[in-house]
């Protein structure tokens, strides 16, 4: 799979089935998307690429969104060669780029610049300056600039549309379970073992610390999860704790993992954790030793809900 980071692609690329959007989280949607394009990729024996944007346009029109992403731009990067992506154009979401008017972003960039023979988007896909092209206006200048428009229209669970803000949703009430359907598989998110303030140690649970950047805050409280160590293909399973620490008066959010079977110290290592099974939300507790006891009963609900199937 070859990555590019502008439009100026090679002319192997070019004439392929483009699909484009924003693909955060490459969910049960974006998958019915990919599919339909592969099809036809496959019949006219083309190369099937994608455009998409970062960051993503909405972060970078709302500067205070921080925690909004289902993926990370390394995790989306593989999903994609999960999903049998040839080619990837990864355009730099700037303010110059947002100026550009949905008809120049057609004729300019879509057909000047990579020239596919079809273009396949979601039924609720916008573009262009204020957010003014839609699938109308890319159906209309089809024929002028020798593109197939794919307008897929959207995926359904349970009666509803399948999409990102759902997702989003669905992490921050807690429904992870559903989450997971929806994406088709275990949500994650990677980050790297920070310095913590030994809290969990003092209570008899080492944790490992991990700084939530700009993902998604699920619901604050207790998860069963599943963790990879860096490249290493073995899980181990593990209770996690996100919040605050509002026992300690903590007013910064972390997310801390203790997993189990591990007592070495992992500060600096890069983790990913398997969001599996909420178990409950989080609460203060009058004393530590109050708390203590919360936590061996968590354990135990956690060891119970790592018989969730772990879909990778």
């Amino acid at each position: 799979m070859k990555i590019f980071h502008n439009t100026n692609i090679p002319k192997k690329y070019k004439s392929s089935a483009l699909a484009i959007g924003n693909f955060d989280g490459i969910h049960k949607g974006h998958q019915k998307v990919f599919k339909e394009t592969i099809k036809f990729a496959k019949r006219k024996k083309i190369k099937f690429g994608v455009l998409t944007f970062t960051p993503l346009p909405l972060m970078f029109f709302h500067k205070n969104i921080k925690n909004f992403r289902l993926t990370s731009e390394n995790q989306k990067i593989k999903l994609f060669k999960k999903h049998q992506v040839d080619f990837i154009i990864n355009i730099k979401f700037n303010k110059n780029f947002s100026r550009i008017n949905a008809k120049y972003f057609i004729k300019k960039i879509i057909y000047g610049k990579i020239n596919p023979q079809l273009l396949s988007v979601s039924n609720n896909f916008k573009f262009g300056r204020k957010r003014r092209g839609d699938v109308n206006l890319l159906k209309k200048f089809g024929n002028r600039y020798g593109y197939r428009l794919l307008n897929i229209h959207p995926f359904k669970h349970s009666g509803a549309m399948v999409s990102s803000t759902r997702i989003r949703k669905c992490l921050q009430n807690g429904k992870i379970n559903l989450a997971n359907k929806l994406l088709s598989r275990t949500w994650s998110i990677d980050g790297y073992v920070k310095k913590g303030k030994k809290i969990g140690r003092k209570l008899g649970y080492r944790t490992c610390n991990i700084k939530i950047k700009n993902y998604i805050l699920p619901k604050k409280g207790i998860y069963a999860v599943k963790i990879s160590i860096g490249n290493k293909k073995k899980i181990y399973g593990g209770v996690a704790y996100l919040g605050d620490r509002p026992t300690f008066n903590g007013s910064e959010t972390f997310l801390e993992i203790n997993i189990f079977n591990i007592k070495k110290s992992l500060y600096k290592k890069k983790l990913r954790v398997y969001f599996l099974k909420f178990l409950r939300g989080d609460q203060k507790f009058n004393s530590a030793s109050q708390l203590i006891k919360q936590m061996n009963k968590d354990v135990i609900f956690a060891k119970k809900g790592l018989k969730t199937k772990l879909v990778l």
